[in-house]
């Protein structure tokens, strides 16, 4: 349980909150008054400017020379949400300014993450003066090296972690030979927030380049709101934390997303059958966010390029259609991908590593990080799954809060032909052969104890259902966007009254209950595994539990974990609680 320290009444004096809402802010790691008053009321004008980033003057200059002088530039992204995003900000930035610009996007099977000698190769013959990385180029030393000897200028944009060296405890970066490096997790850089996404890094450098050029203010405006939806959607999509700027990136998105999307997006949204008034960071993350992947898993990133590029509305909502269905194939994909690594773990000994790694030779190579992440959730584990792409084996690893993917895979990186990444994430090329020496390797290595695997819930503080009310409920709402980072409030409460139960939901796979505390009666809502609440209530409480509870006879109490907000239904609001866990 969360129990910062700070004076509650002053801060609820002064944000106008109530004590329990300063606490919940004093939770999420605010520290001072000042940042109290940025969580709360920052805004587009409290951004960082970009200036502030190492090399991004430089970034910036060279473009303008090169916009000047008519060289033809390439932007070089990636094929997920960040990466996409990233590319379609720059093109389009860089193109109000007058440059020749065009993007490519690597194919996720042929081409292989990030800069390649191929793409290096084709942009030389294609007569491009300058390459433009985005969400990638950290690791692309000797590709940027030999753009170089092509006669191409290299400016690498990019958020992964620096490469590095370690000898005798001292760590030297490799950066890439570029004429500019921006990277804000380089070691001397000294922006204020790291942890920002590809596409915010483009969106940065767009506003700079906007700036130097001079372009008139309601035009400039205009570009930076409609990118800014952009930087917002891939933040939640590359699970950024959603603190200090990225919040007020996301909180900024959203208000423009919900007032006047971007047509791209629009008619995504409009397929996916949401409404714009309602749009929250769930919906970036897991219902628009998947249709934008889906193409570079599927087939190429370059469809979502191109819906993000249209510019007429029936072209609009006809490539968010083919989108969504793709999404739909994904996801019938994953969820055989899934059962499959599951059964590699439970048949192959795997259990019993501290870290897993799955070979699963015929999954589509585009679907091992899902599953990773999913096997990850499962286990509780960092996970790897591997399969066999054209050239030898490629993988994805998805990681756990105590354990640092990318510095594991750095000390064994002998093993990999390509890898890279961050903490919680990663992708990598290697030879099948030494896959069991990668697993021998990461679980010697790996300093996880059996206390690291063990699911925390972290509870904001324990909260009588008396206490919450709707305007405890309406003061929760100032603290969104919720995402990582930022959770929603989470509260316990001890030895609640289940009186009866009732099934919702089309199948009834849903339920809410009546509970009473205090002799107050009061809605529980639960949208979480009915089969694992049922089999709970039998186990403690006997055969008959639930049927009972479902008839009104229950009288059982249980301890639960819960959620307040509030929901809208028909033109009403009313504060809604919502359960989930239980004890």
């Amino acid at each position: 349980m969360a129990a910062k320290k700070a004076d509650f009444e002053e801060w609820g004096r002064r944000f106008g909150i109530s004590p329990i809402a300063a606490r919940l802010i004093r939770n999420r790691e605010i520290k001072t008054p000042e940042e109290a008053e940025k969580y709360l009321t920052g805004s587009f004008l409290d951004l960082y400017p970009p200036e502030m980033m190492l090399d991004m003057e430089d970034a910036a200059a060279v473009l303008e020379e090169q916009i000047r002088l008519g060289s033809r530039i390439r932007v070089i992204g990636d094929y997920d949400v960040d990466g996409i995003t990233a590319a379609h900000i720059l093109t389009k930035g860089l193109k109000e300014l007058g440059a020749l610009a065009d993007t490519v996007i690597p194919h996720r099977i042929r081409d292989g993450y990030g800069l390649n000698e191929q793409l290096i190769e084709d942009a030389a013959a294609q007569g491009i003066k300058t390459i433009l990385t985005c969400d990638n180029g950290i690791a692309a030393a000797e590709q940027t090296a030999m753009a170089q000897r092509l006669g191409m200028t290299v400016v690498v944009t990019d958020h992964h972690e620096v490469p590095f060296r370690e000898d005798g405890g001292i760590r030297e970066e490799i950066l890439p030979p570029a004429a500019a490096v921006v990277d804000p997790k380089r070691k001397d850089c000294p922006y204020p927030y790291k942890n920002i996404c590809g596409a915010v890094v483009a969106y940065k450098l767009v506003e700079l380049l906007l700036r130097r050029f001079g372009v008139e203010p309601t035009h400039k405006q205009k570009l930076l709101d409609e990118f800014l939806q952009l930087a917002a959607l891939a933040t939640v999509c590359d699970v950024c934390e959603l603190q200090d700027e990225n919040r007020i990136l996301v909180k900024e998105g959203l208000k423009r997303l919900r007032s006047a999307p971007c047509l791209g997006i629009q008619a995504l949204m409009r397929v996916c059958g949401i409404e714009k008034e309602k749009l929250n960071t769930y919906h970036l993350g897991f219902v628009l966010g998947p249709c934008l992947n889906a193409t570079g898993r599927l087939d190429t990133a370059q469809r979502a390029l191109e819906l993000l590029e249209t510019e007429d509305e029936g072209s609009a909502v006809r490539a968010a259609q083919v989108l969504k269905e793709m999404n739909e194939s994904r996801k019938a994909m994953t969820q055989a991908g899934v059962e499959e690594a599951v059964a590699c773990v439970e048949t192959a000994g795997l259990a019993k590593d501290k870290v897993l790694v799955i070979f699963l030779p015929e999954c589509h190579e585009s679907l091992a990080g899902i599953i990773a992440g999913r096997i990850r959730e499962k286990y509780g584990k960092p996970a790897f799954v591997l399969t066999r792409g054209e050239e030898g084996v490629k993988g994805s690893g998805r990681s756990i809060e105590a354990y640092h993917m990318y510095e594991a895979m750095n000390a064994c990186r002998e093993l990999f032909t390509k890898f890279g990444g961050h903490k919680m994430a990663a992708g990598l090329s290697m030879k099948e052969e030494d896959i069991p020496r990668l697993r021998e390797t990461l679980n010697r290595q790996c300093a996880l104890t059996e206390e690291d695997f063990i699911p925390r819930i972290h509870i904001d503080m324990a909260l009588p259902l008396a206490y919450a009310n709707r305007q405890l409920a309406e003061e929760i709402a100032l603290l969104e966007p919720f995402g990582t980072g930022n959770p929603h409030p989470l509260f316990a409460c001890k030895d609640l009254r289940f009186l009866k139960g009732f099934k919702m939901g089309s199948q009834g796979s849903f339920a809410r209950y009546r509970v009473e505390q205090g002799g107050q009666e009061y809605t529980l809502v639960y949208f979480g595994s009915l089969d694992k609440f049922h089999t709970f209530l039998e186990e403690k409480f006997g055969q008959g539990a639930v049927e009972k509870l479902y008839a009104g006879r229950g009288e059982l109490l249980i301890s639960v974990t819960y959620e307040l907000g509030l929901h809208t239904y028909m033109g009403k609001t009313d504060v809604q609680l919502m359960m989930w866990n239980f004890c």
